[in-house]
């Protein structure tokens, strides 16, 4: 057996062991999708920033600082950060008008009565958890695949077997304890890894260095190069990161499980505990560029980092980490799916919750064994899908009255006319098309709903 083996079996171990021993198998559909409503914030913090390092977070961040330089990583790591905290007062409003939810769907069908709004969101959500988990999959698989010799296939398929392993047995509760060691361990190696890699790697000069990124003139946010980036990659990123939480049960998830009182805290310092993270591992890509480094694959960039700078053993806590950081989201993933179950099925019971974690499971399996598909391109895709719920939201959960009408309409405009789009210049490569598919994604659902409103005469609250 090898080392990938024996990390991805050790893994398995400790998270299940962990939810067995500290929580108990739940029976009841609503305590096994939101708890007791009263988690403490600092567990609820470290599970928050656990479920929002996703692949991006670990790849794309080191892949950016490395290509992009300091510009790439800037509009990577802000948005990142800033959009956990610009949810709070959503967060908070939500839980306020509707302490007893469990899901964003049931919350938009609460407010107006209409299936047709609550299907668009669950079509919304779901699609998101299937997107989000095919690329946990893709990106984890990928590496896992190489060193263990396991077919890429048989990868994804071990990896949600594990994710389902513990998240089936307590829901919410296992997927926040088990997120919360993830995090600290994730913190205390990525910390590590620069620590050592600034140390032993040139010191401080070569990491200066590696701010231009390989090119050597991203080095500046307002050089000619920094506002290429902006517009290529900055300003749809940024869209659909800040619509990040906002169109993701997990959030919503979580913010009616922890304490009322303790919502603000929680998701604050989850956006900073979150930032450490994909920090950590840009500055890798600043120090790979600094030396001199040439990578052979782009994609993986932080991981051929860590095996030329560091000793061999290295590899073994970084597996860990990917490991933890990948997963954290798939489980989080599956009880988002599963609290979805509640606005489906009039009778819901434990089964059918569990099956849906299942049907996720499959359908990301199926989405990561795409061909031609990498984790850049799905990150952004999902990014742009989320937007199209993003001011819907927002103007409900501010007390603006919306005819469901006119909600229906601009999600499928925004899905019709702005994912496409954007798809279109996310595989040709042309920044115009992405930022045109990005804005247009957030501003047609608020136009077309505002619109449609107006026309039938529905007013403020």
């Amino acid at each position: 057996m090898n080392y990938t083996l024996i990390v991805l079996l050790a893994y398995a171990v400790v998270m299940l062991g962990t939810t067995v021993l500290m929580t108990k198998k739940e029976g009841s559909v609503e305590k096994f999708c939101v708890g007791n409503r009263n988690i403490g914030w600092g567990i609820s913090a470290l599970s928050i920033a656990a479920t929002w390092i996703w692949a991006p977070a670990l790849f794309t961040s080191t892949e950016n600082a490395y290509t992009k330089g300091f510009a790439g990583l800037f509009w990577f790591l802000v948005p990142n950060v800033l959009c956990l905290i610009l949810f709070i007062p959503f967060a908070e409003k939500i839980r306020e008008e509707m302490p007893e939810g469990i899901t964003l769907s049931g919350y938009m069908y609460g407010k107006y009565h209409s299936k047709a709004v609550k299907n668009m969101y669950l079509f919304q959500l779901g699609a998101l958890s299937v997107l989000s988990t095919g690329v946990q999959l893709l990106a984890g698989s990928k590496i896992l695949s190489m060193l263990s010799g396991i077919p890429f296939a048989a990868m994804t398929v071990i990896m949600a077997v594990i994710a389902y392993s513990y998240s089936q047995f307590s829901g919410i509760k296992a997927s926040i304890l088990t997120d919360a060691i993830q995090m600290v361990f994730m913190l205390a190696v990525s910390i590590c890894f620069v620590a050592f890699g600034v140390k032993n790697g040139g010191g401080q000069e070569t990491l200066l260095t590696g701010f231009r990124g390989v090119t050597g003139d991203a080095g500046c946010l307002f050089s000619a190069k920094g506002w290429e980036i902006f517009l290529g990659f900055g300003l749809p990123t940024t869209i659909g990161l800040i619509s990040g939480p906002f169109g993701d049960q997990c959030f919503w998830q979580r913010a009616f499980s922890v304490k009322k009182d303790r919502i603000g805290r929680a998701f604050l310092v989850g956006a900073l505990l979150f930032g450490i993270v994909p920090l950590s591992m840009g500055l890798l890509g600043f120090i790979g560029v600094g030396m001199g480094y040439v990578a052979v694959d782009i994609g993986v960039i932080n991981f051929e980092l860590i095996s030329t700078l560091f000793p061999f053993w290295a590899v073994i806590p970084f597996l860990f980490m990917i490991i933890s950081g990948l997963l954290s989201t798939i489980d989080s993933n599956l009880c988002a799916v599963s609290s979805l179950t509640t606005d489906i099925f009039r009778k819901n019971t434990i089964r059918k919750t569990k099956l849906s974690m299942i049907l996720l499971l499959t359908a990301g399996i199926a989405v990561a064994n795409i061909p031609g598909l990498t984790v850049t391109h799905l990150f952004l895709m999902y990014g742009t899908l989320r937007a199209s719920t993003l001011l819907p939201t927002i103007l409900t959960l501010k007390g603006v009255r919306l005819a469901p009408q006119g909600i229906v309409a601009g999600i499928i405009a925004a899905m019709v006319i702005g994912l496409p789009i954007f798809g279109y210049g996310n595989i040709q490569g042309i920044a115009a098309y992405k930022t045109a598919g990005s804005l247009l994604a957030v501003i047609l659902s608020g136009a077309v709903v505002l619109a449609v409103s107006r026309m039938r005469g529905v007013n403020r609250e």
